[in-house]
């Protein structure tokens, strides 16, 4: 029976490869009995559970072949959030170790959960987590209906905010506090890649229009466009903001601020209803069922977090870290712009290339140890954020973002992408390095994403957008380890050091360098990082 056991499993060896721990991928090769089978099961209908509350719900409800490009246009409302006082709760908890993180996560999860509670009891969607922050989908109603549900969402999260502004910690009493953005319009949305990575994907400037309307915003304020204001018919008192937005005015008693919405289940959850047959043919049966469903799931996750969920599914949880992380900010600037200026004649083509291109660069970082998380949106547009760290530690993590750097530079200016754009696409890059919060963020037994979170997050994304088109800002820490990195490596490269500039969040100018190439014409006298 073992050796019919064998035959059936070598069936599915490529795919359990991914989804098994490796000490129970070992025994079910070399004792594949029925008790091993069994515990086969059990461990891929938990990684079911956890691999659900890991993607949107809209990949989990309709989850398209790994691999299978798909798209189509919508228009609803989008919520940005962003969360103002995490770095310093990171610092005061940091030297804590293991416990602070634990500590840290702890605060996190109540947070998450809070926000997350009012968005789904709203009639809300989360997209995604970016950092800290979040993305809320409001699906069109004829009314505008949307418009009311996100904006009395972002009133009851910043209401709900009340219970993180006093923190108590070992360098004091510290606080949380929030931004929400609002807009509303039409967006592209995309599930693209390859079987082993897919990534769904919002593009627009609807999106765009979304964030920046969070930074346009005031802590403890919910911020509107003026498209959006102009949807509301005096329904929400409003206040002048910035050029261009308006600060709704929370003058509503809770009584006229309503009930929520609607009220749903949390998350849509598989079935567990009790199965008794436990004859080594009906346990096959089961695992190659399990399979085939956790396969599109799981093509959702970067394969590093992938394996990170898997062995730890039996604890459901991963163990949050203080880890060392070069994190990589990427704009694509130009995107959003070229996505709403396409025809319909052309739209197929353009999702393509952008499959293409996004593929490529998860390609280019996985094979040298950096994992990419899923496209976003910054304040200056579509945003692909790569880190080395934080999972997996290599002594070189420096010289991998480097060389990832000038390739994905040069990817970009490359691709037929650009070209259909015509030239109008270009990177602005800026990388960190330092300590992160490497955690599970989200509610512990709901929707959430393995995430970097601290300074460092905030610093690269900070250079990125002092970066002009085409340039690739890094930080002294980096330069350091470069420098470092380059005397046991044939690896060098050309650099220029900007000076010292000012950064949002930094009291003090912060020195700055410009990554130009990795290796410098002869003669030419230009200061390299293997030498001067």
């Amino acid at each position: 029976m073992i050796v019919s056991n064998l035959s059936t499993l070598a069936t599915l060896e490529p795919k359990l490869r991914a989804l098994l721990p490796a000490q129970l991928y070992v025994g079910i090769w070399v004792n594949p009995q029925n008790e091993l089978l069994l515990e086969v099961v059990g461990h891929l209908q938990t990684l079911r559970y956890l691999l659900s509350d890991s993607v949107p719900r809209q990949v989990v409800s309709n989850p398209p072949l790994p691999g299978k490009l798909r798209y189509h246009w919508e228009e609803g409302t989008l919520l940005f959030t962003d969360l103002a006082g995490f770095t310093p709760l990171m610092e005061a908890n940091t030297a804590q170790g293991s416990e602070g993180a634990k500590e840290l996560l702890s605060i996190l999860s109540g947070y998450f959960a809070a926000m997350i509670d009012v968005v789904v009891k709203s009639g809300g969607d989360l997209l995604e987590f970016t950092g800290d922050a979040l993305l809320v989908q409001f699906p069109q109603e004829s009314d505008n209906g949307d418009v009311g549900r996100a904006i009395r969402a972002g009133l009851r999260m910043q209401r709900a905010m009340g219970d993180f502004a006093h923190i108590q910690t070992a360098q004091g009493r510290l606080s949380l506090a929030m931004r929400v953005g609002i807009h509303r319009g039409r967006f592209l949305a995309v599930d693209l890649g390859t079987p082993s990575r897919m990534m769904r994907v919002l593009l627009g400037e609807t999106v765009k229009r979304a964030k920046q309307a969070e930074g346009a915003g005031q802590v403890g304020a919910v911020c509107l466009t003026e498209e959006v204001i102009q949807l509301l018919g005096g329904v929400f008192a409003v206040e002048p903001g910035k050029l261009g937005y308006g600060l709704v005015v929370d003058n509503l008693s809770d009584r006229r601020l309503g009930e929520y919405d609607i009220t749903l289940n949390k998350r849509r959850r598989v079935s567990s209803a009790l199965w008794f047959d436990r004859s080594d043919r009906a346990l096959l049966d089961k695992i190659e069922s399990l399979v085939q469903e956790l396969e599109p799931l799981a093509s959702y996750l970067p394969q590093a977090v992938l394996k990170l969920v898997v062995e730890n599914a039996a604890q459901r949880s991963i163990p949050p870290t203080f880890s060392p992380c070069v994190v990589m900010f990427v704009n694509l600037s130009g995107l959003s712009e070229f996505i709403d200026q396409v025809q319909p004649e052309q739209e197929a083509a353009v999702v393509a290339q952008c499959n293409y291109l996004f593929s490529v660069i998860n390609g280019m970082v996985t094979a040298v140890g950096g994992v990419m998380k899923n496209p976003t949106y910054h304040l200056e547009g579509s945003v692909v954020v790569i880190y080395w760290g934080g999972i997996d530690t290599h002594t070189d993590d420096a010289s991998r973002a480097a060389r990832v750097a000038l390739e994905l530079r040069e990817v970009v200016q490359q691709s037929w992408l650009n070209q259909m754009a015509k030239g109008a696409i270009a990177c602005q890059i800026g990388i960190a390095q330092g300590v992160v919060f490497a955690a599970e963020v989200g509610e512990p037994r709901g929707r959430r994403e393995f995430n970097v979170l601290g300074d460092v997050v905030n610093t690269a994304a900070r250079l990125m957008t002092k970066a002009q088109p085409g340039q690739i800002l890094f930080t002294q820490t980096l330069y350091e380890s470069l420098r470092q990195q380059s005397t046991t490596s044939t690896q060098s490269f050309r650099y220029e050091f900007m000076g010292e500039i000012p950064l949002k969040g930094k009291r003090q100018l912060f020195p700055v360098y410009e990554l130009q190439s990795t290796t410098p014409p002869k003669g030419d006298g230009s200061s390299q990082l293997n030498g001067h």
